[in-house]
């Protein structure tokens, strides 16, 4: 996203995202309730120390100054948490509090924005704010907004819950971690998606370096299928994989060109490369031994040490395995070092793939405490 000379917004909900939410009554209204969410301050010290964004604190406390909730059992607990944030150099610009008791409907509870109008005036950038929260409402509240959404929450278990609510698109990053939600701050999104469409093939191919190794790939051909999720499962990383190709021919045109569009998808999720290790290697498999070593370094070259006996496995050719790899390495511009050692060819070629998918697991980590360009050369 383009970037202007406007504030940018971090809009961070208090209960279950900064602090521990209480699975009783769901009061931090004392001082022993008081625990913060794990990687919660070092998160927020990164956050406040290096990045420009304006911090506001956005919390519902149902009933707050009621007899259920009285003012005096919330205020010690609440002002602990700031002094604790502040003396790691956090401060709040804003603090919006919400004391509706009902559930539901009121316009100044979340997610409503009744309370958040003076950000809503075309003053900041809500394009490149973000809400930080646990909940779906914290999405639909960044959705009322017209920014996006960080959830802090496995996002296995809320994949279907955004899907029916219409919130995947907002929901940016889900996550259960505040290290990862710093990563993301600093250095954005790594997704890409890469299509290609030729009188022989019909492809769509996205990676999320930053995902879990959900993998969703259909090729027509099952080796090659099961292949593919070796990169996504053991590199970590989320991969989808549609190829639609012309098989009544051969196998050719689907291998080569999925390789390839695989290859530009992972080049432009990895960006401008800054924090990236770049360099990666491995890997043991029964009786094989499988060396894949990378380098993000921007050209390709491919160094092929493999053979293979049979004429087939499954039904992949063997012969395009090479091929494969030459694809893929020109067009995510990488140097690819393999050499494979071993009598079973099934498990020489699975090697292979766990390897490279290693290797990249490795290569692509990043570091946003040394987020810096790994190169002397001063671009990759």
């Amino acid at each position: 996203m383009e970037q202007n000379d406007k504030p940018r917004v971090l809009f961070i909900d208090r209960d279950g995202t900064l602090i521990t939410e209480p699975p009783v009554d769901y009061q931090v209204d004392s001082l022993e309730k008081l625990e913060l969410v794990p990687g919660a301050l070092r998160a927020m010290h990164f956050v406040a120390s290096r990045l420009p964004f304006n911090l506001v604190m956005v919390t519902n406390q149902d009933g707050l100054g009621t007899d259920s909730f009285p003012e005096d059992t919330f205020w010690p607990a609440h002002n602990k948490m700031l002094r604790t944030f502040e003396n790691e150099g956090v401060t709040f610009d804003d603090m919006i509090i919400d004391r509706t008791f009902e559930h539901e409907g009121a316009p100044t509870r979340k997610p409503g924005t009744a309370l958040l109008t003076k950000y809503m005036s075309g003053d900041y950038d809500l394009d490149n704010s973000f809400v930080i929260g646990d909940r779906l409402t914290d999405v639909q509240l960044a959705k009322n907004l017209g920014c996006k959404a960080i959830l802090l929450r496995n996002a296995d278990e809320v994949k279907q819950e955004l899907a029916d609510k219409g919130l995947t698109d907002t929901a940016t990053l889900v996550t259960p971690s505040w290290d990862k939600v710093a990563e993301f701050l600093q250095g954005g999104s790594r997704r890409a998606t890469e299509s290609r469409i030729t009188n022989e093939t019909s492809i769509s191919v996205t990676v999320d370096l930053d995902g879990t190794g959900a993998c969703d790939i259909s090729t027509g051909l099952g080796f090659f299928d099961h292949m593919l999720e070796q990169i996504g499962r053991h590199a970590g990383i989320d991969l989808t994989v549609k190829t639609v190709g012309d098989l009544h021919v051969d196998e050719h045109h689907t291998i080569e060109d999925t390789a390839i569009v695989l290859g530009k998808a992972l080049l432009k999720a990895l960006g401008d490369k800054r924090g990236i290790e770049r360099y990666g290697y491995v890997l043991p498999m029964d009786d094989c031994l499988c060396t894949v070593a990378i380098d993000f370094g921007g050209r390709p070259w491919l160094v092929w040490d493999a053979d293979f006996k049979r004429e087939r496995i499954g039904d992949m050719p063997t012969e395009m395995f090479l091929h494969f790899f030459k694809s893929f390495s020109d067009s995510a511009q990488m140097n690819l070092f393999i050499r494979a050692e071993g009598t079973n060819e099934h498990h020489k070629i699975e090697g292979i793939f766990k390897g490279l998918a290693r290797a990249i697991k490795m290569a692509i980590r990043r570091d946003i405490f040394k987020y810096t360009l790994p190169s002397t050369k001063g671009s990759l």
